[in-house]
């Protein structure tokens, strides 16, 4: 089971790399969108399994027996950051196209200012 969600991080980060490369601004976006959700995957696989397992916060366990809450506390973490940039890459992207009249990235094309 572990072993079907690293193929499928694996598969998610060269996904959103390939799309982070191209030169559409809007493939770029969905790039950043799959490679954040790929390393909010892997974040979630390094907490372990939490089934039988008890809360950390009412009683003192042994401290083999509760949650880890850290990996929590950065998926939620990292998800606001990435809504963020999410948020300012499309905000970018309508700038970049109401200012230029397309999506593509050209670096060897002058751009009147």
């Amino acid at each position: 089971m572990e072993y079907d969600a690293l193929i499928i991080v694996g598969i998610l980060f060269t996904i959103g790399t390939y799309l982070i490369l191209t030169a559409y601004f809007t493939e770029m976006i969905f790039g950043f969108a799959i490679l954040s959700n790929a390393v909010n995957l892997i974040i979630l696989l390094t907490s372990g399994n939490p089934t039988a397992r008890k809360v950390p916060i009412i009683e003192h366990h042994n401290i083999a027996e509760i949650v880890d809450p850290v990996p929590q506390a950065l998926i939620l973490t990292a998800i606001v950051i990435g809504f963020g940039l999410l948020s300012y890459l499309v905000v970018l992207a309508f700038r970049l196209y109401a200012k230029y009249g397309e999506e593509t990235i050209q670096f060897d094309k002058d751009y009147p200012e």
